[in-house]
């Protein structure tokens, strides 16, 4: 929260290390050491009791390593992010140390800037982690189809559409996955997640004053008319746009946390918060994953694509994400290309749910012109593969609802 310190615990066998570790934090005014532990078994302990944000975790211990410490303590608390420090600068330790849940990897003895940036960052997932756990149920306002008010009863939904590889059309498909979302009794707003370089209100020819960068700095203290009035609304649809920040340079002013609270806060608005993403996995790009209920994974035929995503369903794994919160679909498809889902879904371990056919000149036509081509072409393949992609959604969404109820 605003004004709170990030809780540190420091793990080390080593006094000495301890001490200048401390020392080291002691000048950080958004910094707090809760404690130290010496052994890995402490360190669980001490998790347990201490409640931290950030441990920072030796690798080489007597007792327990900090990789198998790690574990047991990501096991019990999501919430606490672990870095892990380390002589061995060799990839298999940091291999293992991810795949044990550790949030970064860093070689002993580490630059007084490189690890507090890495607590910093890391401070930040914590505390999504830990508004996401106390996220409180809200219900519709009586008569107002997709409006909640904040007391108690079901909430909108964010779902992300990403790709780990850029030029895979993932634009494209939130422009036109919210508008295939939206009618009269479902609200639903696209949100650009791409701060430095979003085109969301490009595609539909929108252009507004305000920008993302008017809510997230705000986004403890938001209600529902200030959203109202910073939203692009979008003359054809009526969707709701909220755009990225008018220069590159601006995103810097939004941080992981405040952009995930302000998502957080959408799904009491909204029956659908769809977040168009960058492909770089930037820690507001893993907020907005980590926050989300459902992401679209877009992959197209080129080896590249699947390799990135492969790499990341890799990433979700270390990160506790399960795999049931993605729906993996291929864009562009072509059945001329012999790279074909079922041998994606197999090499990857997941199931490719649905293509969207390769129509370059109906998608470029539908930017230009600013009209997204559900709204304009919906007998074209590639917009009733988009239709399809709405119903898929709708119905993982629904299942999620029922296996929650």
């Amino acid at each position: 929260m605003p004004g709170e310190k990030i809780r540190v615990l420091i793990v080390d066998d080593v006094s000495e290390t301890r001490e200048n570790v401390k020392k080291l934090l002691q000048f950080e005014g958004d910094v707090e050491v809760v404690g130290v532990a010496r052994t890995g078994k402490e360190a669980i302990q001490a998790s347990q009791d201490l409640n931290p944000d950030v441990v920072l975790m030796d690798i080489n211990m007597p007792d327990m390593d900090g990789i198998a410490a790690t574990e047991a303590i990501r096991a019990k608390h999501q919430a606490i992010q672990v870095i892990i420090l380390s002589v061995q600068s060799d990839q298999n330790y940091m291999r293992r140390a991810m795949l044990a849940g550790a949030r970064d990897f860093l070689t002993k003895p580490p630059m007084g800037d490189e690890l507090i940036s890495a607590i910093r960052r890391a401070g930040q997932m914590a505390q999504v982690e830990k508004s996401k756990a106390a996220r409180v149920q809200v219900a519709p306002i009586p008569g107002v189809p997709g409006i909640a008010a904040s007391y108690g009863g079901p909430k909108g939904k964010i779902v992300v559409v990403y790709s780990p590889k850029g030029g895979t059309g993932c634009t494209t498909l939130a422009v036109n996955l919210a508008l295939s979302l939206h009618n009269p009794d479902t609200r639903v707003v696209l949100v650009d997640g791409n701060l430095q370089f979003g085109d969301v209100a490009v595609f539909v020819n929108e252009q507004g004053k305000n920008t993302v960068l008017d809510l997230a700095p705000r986004a403890d203290e938001l209600d529902a008319d200030i959203v109202e009035e910073v939203m692009v609304k979008h003359s054809a649809s009526g969707l709701h746009i909220l755009a990225a920040p008018t220069r590159p340079e601006y995103a810097e002013k939004i941080t992981s946390n405040q952009f995930s609270k302000l998502l957080e806060y959408l799904t009491q608005l909204y029956a659908y918060v769809i977040v168009d993403t960058a492909p770089i996995l930037t820690d507001l790009t893993l907020g907005t994953i980590d926050v989300s209920d459902l992401i679209v994974l877009v992959t197209t035929q080129d080896i590249p694509a699947i390799k990135n995503c492969r790499l990341f369903l890799d990433v979700l794994q270390n990160l506790g994400v399960p795999r049931d919160r993605v729906m993996f679909i291929m864009n562009r498809f072509d059945k001329k290309v012999n790279i074909t889902p079922e041998r994606v879904a197999e090499n990857l371990k997941q199931e490719v749910v649905l293509v969207i056919p390769a129509d370059d000149p109906t998608a470029v036509k539908a930017v230009n012109r600013g009209v997204p081509f559900v709204l304009d072409n919906k007998s074209q393949p590639i917009a009733r593969g988009v239709a399809s992609l709405a119903d898929a959604v709708r119905t993982r969404i629904a299942a999620q609802n029922s296996g929650n109820g």
